[in-house]
């Protein structure tokens, strides 16, 4: 029989992305600063999830502790790619000035072995589980054999994505009926209700190229309503407002001595996680 202790230091030798208590004290070693937990969930007892994007398991496992029926955690990415191999190119191409040939994700860096599914796998045996893990790219796999969901977990995926309406499209098939979607936004001061998409392409966004899309929370609204949801609710929202800095006295003195105004400033940016309930 394995001791805890035992099995916290199994634990400790596989990469994990997520801290998941696995009980008895025992709490993978997660890197993601995002820690959130079933506050972001709806009512979850005796209803069917799919879990897109699943990574190590995390909010699969959380729905089926909290009642769920039956829960389904989709992943590719995570679990298939050589993310040293991948991690090097991109070093590469960071000191070559050029942007990366995502396509070798799936080819030069692709291991059918699926390396990375074997925190979630043993996670799920830590647990005594019995959440289904599907191999899948949620963009290309047959929707009609996945069948529908009354939930569907869509977190930290939309951002990546560079087609988002076609995602968030290809999301509400598959739900009956609401769909949690966290992503990366941005919060632009005075600009609050413009309907807008930030579009990066390099790593100005968490020194990534795989983020694509950052909406303002109206164009998340538009895009969940676009994609056939009828209503939004949203679940976490921009941060409050910081009030303008006022530059310093003599600064102050200086330019109100010289008539000099200055320019009207741009929107300051901030980026924060949102989430919402998207409701068919």
């Amino acid at each position: 029989m394995t001791t805890p202790t035992e099995l916290q230091a199994q634990a400790d030798e596989l990469a994990w992305y997520h801290s998941i208590d696995l009980g008895n004290g025992v709490v993978t070693k997660g890197v993601g600063v995002q820690e959130t937990g079933t506050e972001i969930f709806p009512a979850m007892e005796g209803r069917t999830v799919l879990d897109i994007g699943a990574w190590d398991g995390k909010f699969s496992f959380l729905a089926e502790q909290n009642g769920a029926s039956r829960v389904v955690a989709l992943d590719h990415y995570a679990w298939g790619v050589d993310f040293a191999a991948r991690g090097a190119y991109w070093n590469e191409c960071i000191q070559k000035g050029i942007l990366p040939d995502q396509s070798r994700d799936e080819t030069d860096f692709w291991r059918p072995d699926l390396p990375g599914r074997r925190a979630f796998d043993f996670a799920k045996a830590a647990l005594g589980s019995k959440v289904e893990p599907v191999a899948a790219d949620f963009q290309k796999v047959d929707l009609a054999t996945l069948g529908q969901f009354d939930v569907v977990l869509y977190l930290g995926v939309l951002y990546h994505m560079k087609e988002p309406l076609t995602c968030l499209e290809r999301v509400r098939a598959v739900t009956t009926e609401v769909a949690v979607i966290e992503t990366e936004a941005v919060h632009l001061s005075g600009l609050e209700h413009e309907v807008l998409l930030q579009f990066h392409a390099g790593m100005s966004l968490r020194v990534d190229y795989g983020n694509w899309y950052v909406p303002t929370m109206p164009a998340l609204r538009n895009l969940c309503v676009a994609a056939g949801f009828s209503h939004v609710v949203v679940i976490a929202g921009p941060p409050e407002p910081e009030p303008e800095p006022k530059p310093p006295f003599n600064v102050r003195i200086g330019r109100r001595l010289a008539g000099w105004k200055p320019p009207a400033p741009s929107a300051r940016s901030a980026n924060y996680r949102a989430i919402v309930h998207a409701y068919v």
